[in-house]
């Protein structure tokens, strides 16, 4: 049976998803929530002034986004106790290249690249929509316009090839993103073959000029809402689902710590999906310089920073692979996590999932002390399975870190499934992770 909490923070699941179709629109949301939870907003290129029990966010490029919580006893004193939580705000899908348009027999089609290990053949046939940004011509070369944009609406659709063309597609499927996954997106007429189409659609959805669109970051989503299904309502079916829900998870975290001592801090990265390797990303220094900006409000020594870390904790949180009903081979024979049993706990003698004995110990423990179910998450030892941001960040600030996540199936399709109680487990684990 179900109970109301746990739709409640399903729907609530869905709402986030549904206002977040790009990496800007995650982190604008996410700003959003937490200016209403009273933190107050810090910029990169400004001194910042933190007082004890003060709560602060900065969005970073505009598509990773740090919060933090800082005890009414200083984090620069010894011992006390500094815990961070990671996820990622970026998605698998398709990204429009530059100059988008392409005609061909009187169809406007739009040149797309892929972004991460996406399964394209999820993606055919559905309504999309286009997010993310569009940059205008400014003031001055250093000081463009940037509009936020979802158009929240049908454009877009990748239609399939006719079986009675492709007799082999049952047996075969195999899809070229360049040649089988370019969206149709109009029909056109006279000279509208001639000139960009798109360029000139984007500049009047926008208000706007051709020539004053100087670039723009927009990617292509499933413009279908989610849903929660199941015979006892025991399912969430969404797009985005990695790794919004470690997203959401670890706002409502970070909105209730108030902790007596230390610091709490949530690092939400973009680019998780193609390697981390980016200014915003888990594999580059931005993490470390907001650590070290933090510590130097509170210290003046020189090895503060270093000793917090010594002592300090980071959950990597994100999406993990439950066993499939129709091919539970593919995962271990004995360590078999399911929809619905509650928080994974990831582990990898590859390292490809951070974390160590006492690690697990940890998050173990502070689960079964506030009555959260956990399992967990093997790769096959003939699989190589995913990694997470949680190594790449521990490798450049050395500190104790855990990979957790809520299990789901079909991952990185253009639509997931996760079982309704397991949202509610990962929030329950985070509140307890940062009070």
């Amino acid at each position: 049976m179900t109970n109301p909490s746990m739709h409640g923070a399903a729907r609530e699941l869905l709402d986030f998803i549904h206002s977040s179709a790009s990496p800007f629109h995650v982190v604008a949301e996410s700003a959003k929530r937490l200016c209403r939870a009273g933190f107050r907003e810090l910029q990169l290129d400004d001194s910042w002034h933190l007082a004890a029990g003060g709560r602060y966010f900065l969005s970073v490029y505009g598509s990773a986004l740090f919060a933090f919580a800082v005890g009414k006893e200083a984090p620069g004193e010894s011992g006390a106790p500094l815990r961070m939580a990671a996820a990622h705000t970026d998605f698998p899908g398709f990204r429009l290249k530059p100059a988008a348009g392409m005609t061909c027999d009187g169809y406007g089609t739009l040149n797309i690249e892929t972004y991460g290990g996406l399964i394209l053949r999820t993606w055919l046939d559905r309504p999309l929509s286009l997010a993310g940004k569009v940059v205008l011509r400014g003031q001055d070369a250093f000081q463009p316009e940037v509009r936020l944009i979802d158009f929240q609406k049908p454009l877009l659709t990748i239609p399939s090839l006719a079986i009675h063309m492709d007799r082999d597609v049952n047996k075969n499927g195999a899809l070229n993103a360049q040649e089988d996954m370019l969206p149709l997106a109009s029909l056109l007429e006279g000279n509208e073959e001639e000139e960009d189409f798109f360029l000139a659609w984007l500049a009047a959805a926008c208000g706007t000029e051709k020539e004053a669109i100087l670039s723009y970051d927009l990617g292509a989503y499933p413009h279908e809402e989610g849903c929660i299904l199941g015979l006892s309502d025991e399912f969430i079916s969404s797009p985005r689902l990695d790794n919004l829900t470690s997203v959401l998870a670890c706002l409502k975290g970070i909105e209730d710590a108030k902790p007596a001592r230390g610091l709490r801090l949530i690092a939400l990265f973009d680019n998780e999906e193609v390697g981390s390797g980016t200014k915003q990303g888990a594999g580059s220094a931005v993490l470390p310089a907001v650590l070290r900006r933090i510590q130097q409000e509170f210290s003046d020594e020189g090895d503060a920073l270093d000793r917090a870390l010594a002592q300090g904790f980071l959950l990597s949180v994100d999406v993990a692979h439950a066993v499939h009903p129709a091919h539970a081979a593919k995962s271990d024979p004995a360590i078999r996590p399911k929809l619905g049993a509650g928080v994974v706990l990831k582990q990898a003698a590859s390292q490809s999932y951070a974390g160590d004995a006492e690690a697990i110990a940890i998050v173990r423990a502070l689960a079964e002390e506030h009555a959260i179910p956990w399992q967990r998450f093997v790769n096959r030892a003939d699989s190589r399975g995913g990694s997470t941001l949680g190594a790449i960040a521990s490798a450049l600030l050395p500190v104790r870190t855990m990979d957790v996540g809520a299990p789901i199936l079909a991952m990185h399709s253009a639509r997931e499934t996760m079982g309704a109680a397991d949202q509610e487990s990962l929030e329950r684990l985070l509140k307890a992770f940062l009070a």
